[in-house]
């Protein structure tokens, strides 16, 4: 399976191939391999061969990457892009990066990312508040250290 970021303008600007774990009517979970160099990043470093289960939903704001080290297994965190809700096709996976992310570390502290980058894309009101509430929905659900099911 093929997985497509995209920028608004409907342009890949990141691709990388993973294998199916799930399907469900709204949502497809995914498994991949982190493949750049190590890289410190929050409260973690994230190194190459990390596993990266990711989970695209068509009905909601954003995507969700659980984070495990590739030398122990444990998990990391997660992070989450928000995003238009995903295109799921024959072989691949699309979506529309809108900048903003939320940070989950494994203790439950959760940090928004890239407040900068969003004000950058100039955004309407109408798809600002698509950001927000998703945002919203994401931080509600991890509430309780867990993913959204």
């Amino acid at each position: 399976m093929k997985i497509l970021k995209k920028n608004l303008a409907d342009e890949i600007t990141w691709q990388y191939d993973g294998v199916v774990l799930n399907r469900e009517s709204n949502s497809i979970t995914i498994e991949a391999f982190f493949n750049r160099d190590d890289l410190p990043f929050q409260d973690i470093v994230l190194k190459r061969n990390d596993r990266f289960v990711e989970t695209f939903y068509t009905d909601k704001w954003f995507n969700i990457f659980e984070i495990y080290d590739r030398d122990d297994g444990k998990l990391k965190g997660w992070y989450c892009n928000i995003t238009k809700p995903a295109v799921i096709e024959d072989g691949s996976v699309s979506y529309v990066d809108l900048a903003l992310d939320l940070w989950v570390s494994v203790n439950g502290n959760r940090t928004v990312l890239d407040e900068d980058e969003l004000e950058k894309l100039g955004l309407d009101e109408d798809l600002k508040r698509q950001v927000f509430d998703g945002l919203h929905e994401l931080e509600q659900h991890f509430e309780s250290k867990n993913p959204p099911q």
